[in-house]
């Protein structure tokens, strides 16, 4: 174990509480980029973004920039988005379809396959002495398409994504795998910055429910069923009363397991979700039976939870958003959000999937605003020397984790718990101060042995 900076006694996951200075140490950060999004599968694409080939899609693994490429046999690669002479940033575009890539530095120009492909005066300045053969692009060594999303790791070390993932695919796939036909990307991608920590935003997801009644309780107050809410005097949700899910809830649910976490709230209707209404409920009530079908009932009605995949891969069911928290420093976050639904689904509900998608989750959506709001302030707060050293508490549900028995995977306990927030935090310092993977699995399965 090499923990250099003193990470693992910030986390004390087994007591249920974490340090601050986790979120605002440059330091810390740094080492984040290295052993955090240097061995984790992070999220790149989605395959309806690049289908033909190509096609190019650019984002982020961490700070470095990649481009995800479609290959000529319907295979994906990703590159580093750095031109191997001098540095410069290679592709310039979001997305796009180009038979090659051309610096605008010095020209040289590469394949879809990553290699060099052409030198300007490579015979006058080279004397035909370039190998270009060692100067491709830099290959993201590790990539897996599952079930439409595109993920990638640089560690060629690390485990098969479905090891990674664990019994948190279970949870993933009663977002992706509702219908036959799959998913996919519709009404473009919304991106905005945060003046905060990457591990606040997806912390949250991850395993805090307990926020919402309070966080959310203006949207909550609105979206109460009454004549004013609609123009014809119908309340929201076609004749359905849009209580908030927890006020008729029958208990939930909160998963941890590997870092990742969900929780959400047992409920007995298909479109029990107090953020959609109109054509979404509606479709989520005639596609039910197949989705029940596809995943067994509990998923299929699963439309109100919330998840991280670790590190930064977040997810809501229901309003089907999908998100990255890109990180910029410790203390900034650039937030990509994706609109996911069924490919098969009609015109007019992706139509209406996609405000409902903006209204609650776009970078004005009544409900981000309330969470960023959160995260900008704690942030803040943190700036103060006090402020890094005062631990916080995350011991909400400590001592009733269980196994369940009914088929639903994992670690788990109430929905209203931090048991996942433990779990975040503790993989995440056992990622720190680690080597390898290797060493990472050991100090994973001590933990489980301790109960944590």
């Amino acid at each position: 174990m090499d923990d250099k900076l003193q990470v693992r006694p910030m986390v004390d996951a087994k007591n249920g509480q974490v340090t601050p200075e986790i979120y605002t140490d440059e330091a810390i950060y740094q080492l984040e980029l290295e052993r955090v999004f240097g061995r984790s599968w992070l999220f790149l694409a989605h395959e309806s973004l690049i289908p033909k080939a190509g096609d190019f899609f650019t984002t982020f693994m961490g700070e470095d920039p990649v481009v995800v490429v479609r290959q000529k046999d319907g295979s994906v690669e990703a590159y580093l988005n750095q031109c191997r002479h001098r540095g410069m940033r290679l592709c310039h575009a979001d997305s796009g379809n180009t038979k090659a890539f051309t610096c605008a530095y010095h020209g040289w120009a590469f394949g879809l396959d990553g290699g060099l492909t052409s030198v300007p005066l490579e015979e006058e300045a080279y004397r035909n002495k370039l190998d270009k053969s060692r100067w491709g692009l830099t290959r993201v060594p590790r990539i897996t398409l599952y079930k439409g999303l595109v993920f990638g790791n640089w560690d060629a070390n690390a485990p098969a994504l479905e090891d990674y993932m664990g019994d948190m695919a279970w949870y993933l796939d009663g977002f992706l795998d509702r219908r036959e036909g799959g998913t996919e990307v519709v009404g473009g991608i919304h991106k905005w910055t945060i003046e905060c920590n990457w591990k606040l935003a997806a912390e949250q997801f991850c395993s805090d429910q307990y926020h919402a009644p309070y966080t959310h309780a203006s949207a909550v107050q609105v979206l109460q069923a009454s004549p004013a809410n609609k123009a014809d005097g119908k309340p929201l949700g076609e004749g359905q009363t849009p209580r908030p899910v927890w006020a008729d809830a029958l208990g939930g649910v909160q998963f941890s397991g590997n870092g990742h976490g969900s929780a959400f709230f047992f409920t007995e209707k298909p479109d029990a979700n107090v953020w959609v209404d109109g054509e979404v409920s509606s479709y989520f009530r005639d596609t039910y039976p197949e989705a029940e079908q596809r995943l067994g009932k509990v998923r299929a009605l699963r439309l109100a939870g919330h998840n991280t995949l670790f590190p930064t891969l977040s997810w809501l069911n229901g309003t089907q958003t999908l998100r990255i928290w890109h990180p910029k420093g410790p203390n900034k976050i650039e937030v990509w959000a994706f609109c996911i639904c069924d490919r098969d689904a009609p015109v007019e509900v992706k139509d209406a999937l996609i405000r409902s998608h903006a209204r609650a989750f776009g970078p004005a959506g009544f409900l981000e605003q309330d969470d960023s709001e959160n995260w900008v302030e704690v942030q803040k707060v943190l700036r103060g020397y006090k402020a890094r050293q005062a631990e916080f508490c995350i011991q909400m549900g400590m001592g009733f984790e269980e196994r369940r028995q009914d088929g639903i995977p994992g670690l788990t306990n109430y929905t209203f718990a931090e048991t996942a927030a433990r779990g975040f935090y503790q993989h995440w310092a056992n990622m720190m101060s680690a080597e390898n993977w290797s060493e990472i699995n050991d100090l994973s399965a001590a933990d489980q042995q301790e109960g944590v």
